[in-house]
């Protein structure tokens, strides 16, 4: 009789375990195991930031091992600092703001691959506030987010096209308000990336066109977005860093080749996105993520191209003093893509 019983207490026993490590693994999901990884969009929600979204909802983070939490970000600056301070492992940031800001101050940060080959930052108006081509900024105002790629590189674009950048006067405001605060006449301009174009016409209840200054016009030798994380990630987790880069730009890659499809993903994380407008922002952004030669891969750095930019930052007293960045200061190349 004690026998059975003790059989009997053993099965219960048993049969409670068994009931505990399935509910232990219905809690955990299908993240068990995986790492745990923040990453700041650039500026934002919008369009132009819908592949990471793209990685996270096809599995890319998940295959190479990460669950990813992604939150957005609110500039250049902002989330340098964030990834420095180790609130984020993962950021995007415009890199000439990247380069001018490790000029003045040494954040542990670096770059491990570019978003975009060719910049997108821009002045934009619209027709009848006065700004038809960069002569007219000189006395305007322009609104735009404190510490954003368009504010800190406008120094760069005001000599290059020959103005007063000190005679231009940023007003700060959260990016979300800045096409309505455009339209109202309030700012004659504002920082914008040239994908935004869609959502600045749309605000616009005139249904004005779009007044577009393009940095990368200007500045043809300038990269766009670029991949940051933390230097002691970078040199003690290579392979984390390098499994994480690829899962991105396999969402970004899709993004470009489907951009109603990317908008779409977008919506499902991000419930107020305008699927059109998002849309429109991926088309226009595809040729400025693809690289000028066909054989290197998307994220591609080339060092040469970086030694030009930190040049025409020193040339620009952006940098100072002149020479006091070399490329490895601002990226990991041997991280980047490679074709």
């Amino acid at each position: 009789m004690r026998l059975r019983r003790s059989v009997v207490a053993l099965t219960a026993v048993l049969g409670l375990a068994l009931v505990s490590a399935c509910n232990s693994g219905d809690d955990k999901g299908s993240d068990e195991g995986l790492q745990k990884i923040s990453y700041l969009t650039s500026f934002g929600q919008f369009g132009r930031e819908a592949y990471a979204y793209v990685a996270l909802e096809k599995g890319y983070f998940k295959d190479a091992g990460f669950d990813v939490k992604i939150s957005p970000g609110s500039g250049t600056v902002d989330v340098m600092k964030q990834v420095a301070g180790g609130q984020a492992d993962y950021g995007i940031g415009d890199f000439t703001a990247i380069a001018i800001t490790l000029g003045k101050q040494k954040l542990p940060v670096t770059t491990v691959g570019m978003i975009h080959q060719k910049s997108l930052a821009a002045i934009v108006s619209l027709e009848g506030l006065g700004i038809k081509d960069a002569k007219d900024l000189e006395g305007k105002n322009i609104g735009d987010q404190p510490g954003s790629t368009n504010q800190v590189t406008f120094p760069v674009y005001a000599q290059r096209v020959g103005i007063d950048d000190k005679k231009v006067s940023f007003v700060g405001a959260p990016p979300p308000t800045l096409p309505q605060l455009l339209s109202s006449g309030k700012v004659q301009g504002i920082g914008q990336f040239v994908v935004g174009v869609p959502l600045v016409e749309k605000a616009d209840d005139k249904h004005r066109k779009a007044v577009v200054l393009s940095y990368g016009k200007v500045l043809p030798e300038l990269y766009g977005n670029a991949i940051l994380t933390r230097t002691d990630l970078a040199k003690e987790k290579p392979d984390q860093v390098k499994k994480f880069t690829t899962a991105l730009l396999k969402g970004l890659d899709d993004a470009i080749k489907d951009p109603a499809g990317a908008a779409e993903i977008l919506k499902k994380y991000v419930p107020t996105t305008d699927v059109t407008v998002a849309t429109e922002e991926l088309k226009l952004m595809t040729p400025f993520s693809k690289p000028d030669n066909a054989g290197d891969p998307l994220g591609a750095v080339d060092p040469e191209r970086v030694q030009k930019v930190l040049d025409l930052l020193s040339t620009a007293s952006a940098i100072q003093p002149a020479g006091a960045l070399k490329p490895a200061d601002v990226v990991t190349v041997d991280l980047a893509p490679k074709g």
